[in-house]
């Protein structure tokens, strides 16, 4: 009979877990138990501060649209009425890229709306 050599799926995903452990310190990037443990941590951080990090980035939007719309003599929370009531549906990151980026486009944008 031929030998068969056993264990190819664990050393997998060992070496898997080692791999993603790759820049953490001490005995983290390369013992495995530390490191799944790391690994287990890792992910739950990354996923409270992805919230918090859109949360961030939303709070953003809305002082760069405030501050493209102060620019032409309206409040945002005017504009951001006129805008439901004239049912135009941009949401608040393309109107922060339009107010920052593109103020002349961010304009005609409030001329649709009639704030002004």
């Amino acid at each position: 009979m031929t030998r068969v050599k056993r264990g190819t799926t664990a050393n997998k995903r060992r070496r898997n877990v080692l791999k993603q452990t790759k820049g953490f310190r001490w005995s983290r990037k390369s013992k495995e138990r530390a490191a799944r443990e790391a690994l287990l941590h890792a992910g739950l951080h990354r996923f409270h501060d992805n919230r918090k990090k859109k949360g961030v980035r939303r709070k953003l939007w809305n002082i760069k649209i405030n501050a493209g719309a102060r620019m032409n003599g309206v409040s945002y929370s005017k504009l951001i009425h006129a805008l439901k009531e004239q049912h135009i549906e941009l949401d608040r990151k393309i109107l922060a890229a339009l107010a920052e980026k593109h103020p002349n486009i961010f304009e005609t944008v409030l001329e649709k709306a009639a704030v002004k």
